[in-house]
């Protein structure tokens, strides 16, 4: 009887595989990794896809088998023989999903403490939410901007406060999120990797014009990020110095 099922459930299993295996591997799921805490997370979500797949494999193998070679006949509405079950298979597939939940979580715990783990020479920006704007305020060179500009190879640590309602920051290639939440602060931590230009959303639902909430992350070496800082310092000042009173007449 074992002999008679092996054949058709091991075909079953390879074709499915493969278009499982197909799905998972032949799309380009995730964006480039444009900071440390991506790498982190994209090991962890590889993990959790694969282990997916090997588990929806095996699982709709034996269901699509069950489902033909045991179908009832037509006019068969008798029910099927009792079964007590099987002891070593119950406690199998019991002790099994309490292992990977346990890989899981310890992986995920030990991925989240080192993303947030602070550099002390990082770069602190302080972030404003409202509806349905970002404002980011570079508190030692004394101004704010709408893009968060931010320097490649260095720790950056998102002090984030909202004016009205729950905003959610997030740039997809840092693979980081935060909640920016009314009458608290709330901090993002990013290790950027990448130079370039990404988007930057609001990823909670938080009013009419959520879907416009946009701003730009803007990854530069060290040296751009420093002359950018003192321009747009200078740019804030000059905007702020009082204007030159006007001559009187006659002079």
């Amino acid at each position: 009887m074992k002999n008679r099922h092996l054949a058709p459930l091991v075909v079953l299993h390879l074709v499915i595989g493969a278009i499982t295996a197909a799905v998972i591997f032949g799309i380009d799921w995730w964006p480039d990794q444009a900071a440390e805490q991506a790498t982190r997370s994209d090991h962890l979500l590889w993990f959790l896809v694969i282990t997916s797949g090997i588990i929806f494999t095996g699982v709709t193998s034996f269901l699509v088998y069950s489902i033909w070679r045991f179908r009832a006949a037509p006019g068969d509405e008798e029910d099927g023989p009792p079964h007590h079950g099987n002891t070593k298979l119950e406690i199998a597939w019991t002790i099994g999903p309490v292992v990977l939940l346990a890989v899981m979580a310890v992986w995920s715990s030990i991925a989240t403490t080192r993303n947030e783990a602070l550099a002390s020479d990082r770069e602190v920006i302080e972030v404003r939410a409202w509806q349905f704007a970002w404002e980011f305020t570079y508190r030692d060179a004394g101004f704010t901007t709408g893009d968060l500009v931010l320097p490649k190879d260095r720790q950056v640590e998102l002090r984030m406060r909202s004016s009205d309602v729950i905003h959610n920051l997030w740039v997809n290639e840092f693979r980081v999120k935060q909640d920016v939440v009314p009458g608290i602060t709330t901090r993002l931590i990013v290790d950027p990797t990448r130079e370039g230009t990404y988007d930057l959303i609001c990823a909670e639902l938080c009013g009419a014009g959520h879907g416009v909430m946009r701003s730009r992350a803007i990854v530069l070496d060290q040296n751009a990020f420093e002359a950018w800082k003192r321009d747009s310092a200078a740019k804030a000042a000059a905007a702020d110095a009082p204007a030159a009173p006007a001559p009187a007449p006659g002079n």
